[in-house]
């Protein structure tokens, strides 16, 4: 069985197909079309496949067992009801049809937040306070630009015991808070992140984003502990396999315990990575951050390619800052390692292998990464404190 193009009503656009199994067999017999096709069992995203030109491409079904679908069946039949109350922030900029749209899937939660907070991150005219409070939901308004500053004024804001981070170009999963929030089954807990699927793949920079910076980071749940973290002694911990910023949530009062976002980085500041810079945080301090699949969301890429070239430039900006405000707080050298010589490194054998293969697509924003790269180590140099 598929099904309808919009998931219990979702606006979601062209390019991804989602299909019913009812076991592994199923995902053989699909006909696959150009783009992704999703596969969903109980309820619950479980893999998928994608197609360009024909050939499958950042494909994600191995793992598609009768164990695995077991395991999800009867996680299904023990629902447990998210037991902690819930702050939803979403942090936004002159965006204001995105914001609506997001907005208007909020009322369809299984788990109704306390309140939804909408931080107007320096618009430049009132639609995006218009658009708030229309929907009903608080209006905070932030003048100092910068996501992650942003974030920390909605921190500050909650009242609930999670808070929890959407972005205002991303639709969620009538059970997407509910999953979230009752993955905090632990008090050692910090952070849970969500899945991320695409809400449409409708252009070739969506496309090209989806198969080289795609959010999915798998169809299980893991675990990321200080034990885990710890057993890195040669290269910095990857904290950007934990989630993505557009679906993560935190329990309130780490916030008083470990500090806040680091307000250098991210859209606004460094371009990125304020996300992941808090999860290597929160690792360092002996927290666990936990990655939930079932927590569903949708997230519309950015449509053109210059776009797309713009945010790839800002991702890398932000990671190369991000690497070295990670050594400021922990002083693990790995991060000046991996900054200054495994990155560097890298690159170099990249750019070798775009000498013997100029037209490979995966390194088709290379430029934009490198000088990316360069640029986020000199932001962070002109914003560094002092020893």
């Amino acid at each position: 069985m598929e099904y309808a193009d919009n998931i219990d009503g979702l606006p979601l656009g062209s390019g991804v197909k989602h299909v019913v199994v009812r076991s592994a067999a199923d995902i053989v017999e699909t006909e696959l079309e150009e783009g992704m096709t999703v596969f969903w069992y109980v309820d619950r995203a479980i893999g998928h496949i994608m197609m360009h030109n024909g050939k499958k491409t950042n494909t994600k079904i191995d793992h598609i067992n009768s164990d695995f679908l077991s395991a999800i069946k009867a996680e299904a039949e023990m629902r447990r009801l998210a037991a902690l109350s819930a702050s939803v922030v979403i942090c936004t900029r002159d965006r204001p049809e995105e914001l609506r749209t997001c907005l208007s899937s909020l009322p369809k939660q299984s788990c109704t937040p306390r309140e939804i907070i909408v931080v107007d991150n320096a618009s430049k005219d009132v639609r995006t306070r218009d658009v708030a409070l229309a929907a009903g939901v608080h209006y905070v308004r932030e003048d100092r630009p910068g996501l992650d500053i942003a974030r920390n004024t909605g921190a500050k804001r909650a009242t609930s015991e999670i808070v929890v981070y959407t972005d205002d170009d991303v639709i969620q999963h009538p059970r997407w808070l509910e999953q979230l929030v009752a993955a905090f089954d632990a008090p050692e807990i910090a952070a849970v992140t969500g899945l991320v699927l695409p809400a449409e793949l409708a252009t070739e920079a969506q496309r090209h984003f989806e198969t080289y910076w795609s959010f999915i980071k798998g169809y299980t749940r893991k675990d990321f502990d200080p034990q885990l973290f710890q057993s890195h002694h040669t290269r910095v911990f990857p904290s950007w396999d934990i989630g993505a910023g557009a679906s993560m949530a935190f329990r309130r009062d780490v916030f008083h315990k470990v500090g806040f976002f680091d307000e250098r980085l991210d859209v606004g500041q460094a371009g990125c990575s304020g996300d992941s810079e808090y999860w290597y945080r929160l690792l360092a301090n002996g927290y666990i951050c936990r990655y939930a699949p079932e927590s569903i969301a949708f997230h519309f890429h950015r449509k053109t390619i210059e776009g797309l070239s713009s945010q790839i430039f800002h991702y890398m900006r932000g990671h190369s800052a991000a690497l070295m405000v990670q050594y400021e707080y922990t002083r693990n050298i790995t991060n000046r390692l991996q900054a200054y010589y495994y990155t560097p490194r890298w690159y170099g054998a990249r750019l070798f292998s775009k000498l013997l293969r100029p037209h490979n697509p995966g390194n088709r924003f290379l430029r934009e990464e490198l000088l990316g790269y360069v640029s986020g180590l000199r932001f962070y140099h002109q914003r560094r404190r002092p020893k």
